[in-house]
């Protein structure tokens, strides 16, 4: 299998990595050094076009066989590190579509003069791409020695004797953030700054650099150790440096007097210790912020990047499968067809090899014959993140389905179980209501002249733990009915977090602008901390229904899901807001606890008031994990209506079932 992939800028910046097994990190240095620096080969690496991965020869260092391909219009560098024992047939076809990917994804952002940061949210794509193509080689890795070429480039021994290898931790796997290390040096790059906040677009780059061209740039012999010894320019901060003596007297905190919290509020003790500090300089009628000073531009967010209009001028979210689709139909129409048809991948004799293997035929399966399979089945989900108590259930459903059935011909018990398994998932990953947000929206705000009801805001509220990401995912949706023109108004209810309020504040301040642009209108309406939450919304529906809003979005304060005192309070929250729909926020990465964390607010709001959907946040950190989508919805029947998979407004998407069920059978 793969080791690592990495994708560097020509001035040694690694922008982003996937990481299997740990390599030293004097085996990408050696490529770049031969290949890039003193051009020890006539390859295509100095010429200024982009061809397939496989018109590139192999490199070989210690143990490793190294590929790779470039973007020369931006200066970037595609390699795949795999051992040198493995045949990858699959490899060049990798290389290239994730350098179309890349690029198509991120080529914007990396040509814009003086960027100086980059952050990618790549994994899905990349992970869909590796199961891909190895489901289509037929996962040919046998281990059978590369025959040598002529062609492939081999470090001489001197080089081995005048640059020792440097013992360096293994890059963490996945997305780097915060300050970008050059891959030629232990030190930070100076040149790199962190990118400015609040940035609602695709995300920068740092300039690229082109001083790998030459001999003796900063990727040359000796770099290393001059760089080494010459230590940090500046001394490192610890943070511990405090800022002066603390005065004397009794502390802020003994003197502290305990508060007591009642329904309204907390209640008054009498000492008029002032506890909000969330007025704004300039406040408007009713609640509604109205901010005096413009904030900084915010950079404009294309709308078919994460998005596509319908024939009904509605504006709907993209799913991964669809965006990939798009880059890759792209990229291969503008291929000549000579080199569009070469690009086979592997050949589907290993895919038929692995056809006749344990082959059996008109075989009625018993307990006996699925036990062990389906025991390996359920190990496998666990791996994925499924929950122990949805993937017990899951192999006991198959279990039932497959007992005394006769198996076609040329099919084994394990590609029975699989199928039978795929086709669990499916049945529990769709919906059985109507997901179309819109159409709600619309029949709710804008009631047709057949509808006795009378024009209302829509009511949407977003729950969850302490720290899933539901203001984050709030403004996300706003962002997207902000782009089919809605009147929206957030209400912040999180009354007890600091900053809360402060934080939606410039979520809405980003949002208005960006709205002026799509025609669409956002307001803040809050009422500072320490405020009942449910009152708060109940007489921001008010304002919303008098002031003609279309949508109106609550914030509720994060609260732990075994807490029964914290629970109890959004049984009243759901009677004073009456919310349309109830949507909870629950992370890829939560694990098996999302079982409990799903029932227990699903439970929370009475009996004749259930949750509504779930939007699953920060998938852009599991890979193919994504086992809760399954147990939450496993455990209460509820769909899964977004997908968070970054931290820009843009980063929504709609789940698709197909995608989800290929990365947990994978």
């Amino acid at each position: 299998m793969l080791d690592t992939f990495e994708i560097l800028t020509t001035s040694g910046v690694v922008l982003w990595s996937k990481t299997y097994a740990p390599i030293g990190a004097n085996i990408i240095n050696s490529l770049i050094n031969d290949v890039f620096i003193e051009e020890r080969t006539s390859s295509t690496a100095s010429t200024g076009a982009d061809v397939s991965a496989s018109r590139n020869p192999p490199y070989k260092k210690e143990k490793y066989t190294l590929k790779w391909t470039t973007a020369k219009d931006l200066g970037l560098i595609f390699v795949a590190v795999y051992q040198s024992l493995l045949h990858l047939s699959w490899i060049d076809k990798l290389l290239d579509n994730v350098r179309v990917l890349f690029t198509g994804l991120y080529g914007e952002q990396l040509k814009k003069p003086h960027t100086s940061g980059i952050e990618c949210h790549f994994d899905d794509y990349f992970d869909r791409q590796m199961q891909e193509l190895e489901k289509t080689s037929g996962i040919a890795t046998a281990t059978s020695s590369e025959p040598t070429s002529a062609a492939e480039l081999t470090p001489p021994s001197s080089s081995a004797g005048t640059e020792p290898s440097i013992d360096e931790p293994p890059p963490i796997p996945g997305l780097r953030k915060g300050p970008q290390k050059s891959i030629y040096s232990d030190t930070v790059s100076a040149d790199i700054t962190p990118v400015p906040t609040p940035d609602t677009s695709r995300p920068a780059s740092p300039a690229v650099s082109h001083l790998l061209t030459a001999k003796g740039g900063p990727g040359g012999r000796g770099s290393r150790r001059a760089r080494k010894s010459a230590g940090p320019s500046a001394p490192v901060s610890s943070g511990d440096e405090s800022p002066a003596r603390r005065p004397k007297g009794p502390s802020k905190a003994a003197s502290k007097q305990k508060r007591i919290w009642t329904d309204n509020g907390p209640e008054d003790d009498g000492d008029g210790e002032v506890l909000d500090y969330s007025a704004p300089a300039t406040s408007g009628i009713d609640g509604v912020i109205e901010e005096d000073v413009r904030p900084a531009a915010v950079e404009a967010v294309s709308q078919e990047s994460w998005g596509r209009k319908t024939g009904k001028g509605e504006f709907v979210l993209k799913d991964l499968d669809e965006e990939m689709d798009s880059i890759l139909a792209s990229a291969n129409a503008k291929k000549p067809q000579a080199e569009s048809s070469s690009g086979i991948v592997g050949s589907s004799l290993g895919a038929i090899g692995g056809l006749f293997r344990n082959v059996i035929g008109g075989k009625t399966l018993t307990k006996e014959d699925l036990a062990k399979p389906l025991k390996g089945m359920e190990d496998h989900l666990l791996k994925k993140n499924v929950a122990r108590e949805a993937a017990v259930r899951l192999c006991e459903s198959v279990e039932r389905d497959l007992i005394g059935l006769k198996t076609e011909n040329f099919t084994s018990v394990e590609n029975t179980i699989r199928t039978a398994m795929e086709s669990a998932l499916r049945k529990i990953l769709t919906p059985t209501t109507s997901l179309d947000l819109l159409r709600e929206i619309q029949a709710v705000s804008a009631p047709s002249s057949f509808s006795l009801s009378k024009p209302r805001p829509y009511v949407m509220s977003i729950v969850g733990v302490n720290g899933v990401g539901k203001s984050t995912n709030l403004s996300k949706i706003c962002f997207f009915l902000l782009q089919n023109k809605f009147k929206v108004l957030i209400v912040a209810c999180d009354t007890f977090r600091s900053g809360a309020v402060e934080q939606l504040r410039v979520h809405a301040r980003n949002l208005k602008e960006l709205g002026e642009r799509e025609g669409g209108q956002v307001e803040l309406y809050e009422r500072g901390y320490g405020k009942d939450a449910a009152n708060i919304a109940k007489d921001a529906v008010e304002f919303a229904t008098v002031q003609k809003f279309d949508v109106v979005l609550i914030d509720t304060a994060g609260r732990r899901h075994n807490d029964a005192r914290l629970m109890s309070s959004l049984e009243k929250f759901a009677k004073l807001a009456q919310p349309d729909k109830i949507l909870m926020v629950g992370e890829a990465l939560v694990g098996t606890d999302s079982v409990s964390q799903a029932r227990n607010f699903n439970a929370a709001f009475g009996a004749q008031r259930k949750l509504d959907g779930f939007i699953i946040s920060k998938c852009d950190t599991v890979g193919d994990m994504v086992g809760t989508l399954v147990s939450m919805v496993h455990a209460t029947g509820i769909p899964v209506l977004f997908l968070g998979t970054g931290q820009h407004y843009s980063d929504l998407r709609t789940l698709n079932i197909k995608w989800a069920v290929g990365l947990l059978m994978s």
